[in-house]
């Protein structure tokens, strides 16, 4: 296995093909199908994608015909070999044979849209230079009988010099005819007839293979060398042994040629690509004399409006929303009540052996479930968006929004991570492939953890309904609790500004995007990719996850010297016989005959155990670094203890309260523990000002394993290190600020 870096925040995993078959490239331009014909291909329900830069990984599959194997490699949708973007890197990497110790394609299919012929013919021309045989697959070939265009395949295929196979892969047409067109030109090896380029850039091209091959040592080819006539910014540079500026002047050299000649060099490609392309498609193509108006057209006319389609916008995201939110709800409360239930089986059968009963409880079972608990929402996310995606409205919303994120750096693709990201971070984290520029994803995956995700609405209960509400109603508690679930999006586009310019300095691009035409999906396609990406957050994160939470255990177990128990006994039984007016003897008693005084007991050794293991050492030995924020050690304590999840605070504090840790948000004995408790010299720990802290500390830090896993396997770690850095530096921040200022005016 090899692997390339496609920038910051990108890792490309490129998988060998099976050495026994033939090793066949699957390209196209996005929107054609082109994962759609090459799951008809191979029967596997693999996907890259069809909207720009869904994933980078290579996706591949087996096909079998005519008593051979073939292996087809599914590459990321591209609409030409600039390399601008991670997903075009790939392509030209793979078919110019610079993926690591691998060799060219032997094969190229080229999916092209039926009804976007000229535009998705540019990167078959391309792919052209590279001098590798090509099967052209017109897909979606109904969409131009719709129209009343009629397309002479058999006329297209003479004056290209390749087979060109018309189909309709959504519904199994063509499938088989493109199957044999493979397999002869396997054997015929057919090439592309080129470009006619004009002298002046057969020149340039000459001495750029004559000058950077003699710099580089090796020879370069010819579509190596057109890319850096035409691309100024071209991945091809990023493989050439030296600093760019080394060829720098070579480079300006040819430009200069060309314009001598007549020719622009951003340009020139374009002109003369779509110029020679048109004149093949000159009699091949017939157009009707009076063009219809497409159903993608009148539909458009209300989802694009400029008023409503905002509304249509705004009710199918909320209904994406809810769902995650609401629909996840029943089947994450049955994952944590099926993984409680085994807790509890797993601890009768274990309590004997309380070291091995906690390792197993609350550290092996509570690690698997929370992982299995994020399953859900991350499954219903993804549904939506292959849903949107294969209908061809994904595309309609990144234009809608656009104009909202543009400001701050990124793209309307932006939209649907962060949203996700409210109902939990990690599908958001994850939904971010669907953005092509690598920078642009990195900024929407750093910012998506600061959307407050369900997993921080506990913490926001317990503290509003504790010392909001009573004090100043339901409708007060009801404002406090929205305002805290937009803090972390007022905060978030500004971080995205400073990321963008001055961190990433990421290069304004213009917005272009196809609008792909509307159809009906395949349910059978999306909920295979629903549970493809489920699949992988399980195997991916899920492993990280576990491993992080059996380390936060271990942490808030040990040490547990026999000692501990014994003195937070005999402080308990002090405590009861002062409050009961008995000896200390008569309070044993009362305690080993009274069930609810045992239980008493059992969370008071409980909690001390907490407090004095090693969470609880570094949590008092931090706890000066919290001391202008407000917290006192048991609130820095379970601020600490709630990383592998924020939620864990509640049943954190329920224990270093004596209360147990099985408590929710809702515990009157926890809210009453925490209204009554005070600092040594009898002031309140919890005011205003401090709870207030603590929910905005909560909204902004990073305290999520699994986004924090996710986010590394997306990125790579020191890109999840600095997001946890940068998050836990802004809620300190945030919560001092929050602490001081109200401090000041109460």
């Amino acid at each position: 296995m090899t692997s390339l870096s496609n920038g910051p925040g990108t890792q490309v995993v490129a998988t060998p093909p099976e050495q026994d078959s033939a090793w066949i490239a699957v390209v196209g331009n996005p929107n054609t199908g082109k994962s759609t014909v090459f799951n008809r291909l191979t029967g596997a329900r693999q996907r890259v994608g069809n909207y720009p830069g869904v994933t980078v990984e290579r996706h591949t599959g087996q096909m079998r015909h005519g008593g051979r194997d073939y292996t087809l490699t599914d590459l990321p949708g591209s609409y030409s070999l600039a390399a601008i973007s991670a997903d075009e890197r790939v392509a030209i990497d793979v078919l110019t044979g610079s993926m690591g110790s691998e060799a060219r394609p032997e094969l190229v299919v080229c999916v092209v849209d039926a009804a976007n012929l000229l535009r998705n013919l540019f990167l078959v021309s391309q792919i052209a230079d590279a001098g590798l045989p090509i099967v052209v697959a017109l897909n979606m070939h109904d969409a131009v009988e719709a129209q009343g265009i009629a397309i002479d395949a058999g006329l297209l295929s003479r004056r290209l010099g390749i087979p060109v196979v018309p189909m309709v892969a959504t519904k199994g047409r063509g499938v088989d005819q493109l199957r044999e067109a493979i397999a002869k030109a396997m054997d015929e090896k057919p090439l592309m007839k080129r470009v006619n380029w004009p002298a002046a850039v057969r020149s340039a091209v000459a001495r750029l293979r004559m000058t950077v091959g003699g710099e580089v040592g090796e020879p370069i080819s010819e579509v190596e060398a057109l890319r850096l006539l035409f691309d100024r910014q071209s991945s091809i540079l990023d493989r050439l042994d030296g600093p760019h500026d080394r060829f720098e002047h070579v480079l300006e050299e040819t430009s200069e040629e060309l314009r001598d000649a007549g020719w622009e060099p951003g340009s020139a490609e374009s002109l003369i690509r779509y110029g020679w392309l048109s004149e093949q498609l000159e009699g091949a193509v017939t157009h009707p004399d009076e063009r219809k108006t497409t159903t993608t057209e009148s539909i458009d006319k209300l989802l694009t409006h400029r008023a409503w389609g905002l509304v249509v916008f705004v009710a199918v995201m909320y209904l994406v929303f809810w769902s995650i939110y609401t629909a996840a709800a029943p089947f994450m409360g049955s994952i944590d009540a099926t993984f409680g239930w085994l807790g509890e089986v797993m601890g009768r059968w274990l309590e004997g052996w309380p070291m091995i009963e906690a390792m197993v409880v609350d550290g092996v079972i509570a690690g698997v479930g929370g992982v299995l608990i994020f399953l859900p929402q991350i499954m219903i996310l993804f549904f939506f968006l292959a849903l949107l995606e294969d209908t061809g409205y994904m595309a309609r919303a990144a234009f809608l929004m656009d104009k909202v994120f543009s400001w701050a750096g990124m793209s309307g693709k932006s939209f649907m991570p962060l949203l996700g990201s409210y109902a939990c971070a990690i599908p958001g984290v994850m939904g971010a492939r669907t953005i092509e520029d690598p920078k642009v994803r990195l900024t929407t995956v750093l910012i998506a953890p600061l959307m407050s995700c369900s997993a921080r609405l506990p913490v926001y209960v317990l503290f509003i309904g504790a010392f909001i509400e009573p004090r100043y109603g339901a409708s007060w508690a009801a404002f406090w609790l929205f305002v805290m679930h937009i803090v972390g999006l007022m905060v978030a586009l500004p971080v995205a500004v400073v990321m963008n310019r001055l961190i990433l300095r990421v290069k304004p691009y213009p917005f272009l995007l196809e609008m792909p035409p509307y159809r009906v999906p395949m349910i059978r396609d999306v909920l295979w990719r629903m549970w493809d990406r489920g699949k992988h957050f399980l195997l991916r994160a899920g492993t990280v996850i576990f491993a992080l939470t059996i380390v936060i255990w271990s942490l808030s177990y040990f040490p547990r010297p026999e000692a501990v128990a014994v003195e937070a006994e005999q402080a308990f039984a002090t405590s009861v016989a002062a409050e009961r007016g008995l000896t200390i003897e008569q309070a044993r008693r009362l305690i080993e005959t009274d069930d609810h005084m045992a239980a008493r007991l059992e969370n008071t050794i409980d909690g001390t155990y907490l407090e004095r293991s090693y969470l609880g050492q570094v949590g008092k030995a931090i706890q000066p670094v919290f001391a202008p924020a407000g917290f006192d050690w048991k609130i820095t304590v379970g601020v600490i203890g709630s990383f592998p999840a924020r939620e864990v605070i509640i049943a954190t504090l329920g224990i270093l309260y004596n209360l147990g840790g099985d408590i929710d948000e809702e515990n009157e004995g926890l809210m009453g523990a925490m209204a009554a408790s005070t600092h040594s010299d009898g002031t309140p720990v919890f005011t205003i000002p401090t709870i207030f802290a603590i929910m905005v500390f909560f909204a902004l830090c990073m305290q999520c394993a699994a986004t924090l896993a996710t986010m590394s396997k997306e990125t790579n770690c020191w890109w999840a290190l600095f997001a946890f850095t940068y998050m836990t530096a802004l809620a300190w921040v945030g919560a001092v600020a929050v602490y001081q200022v109200g401090s000041a005016m109460t």
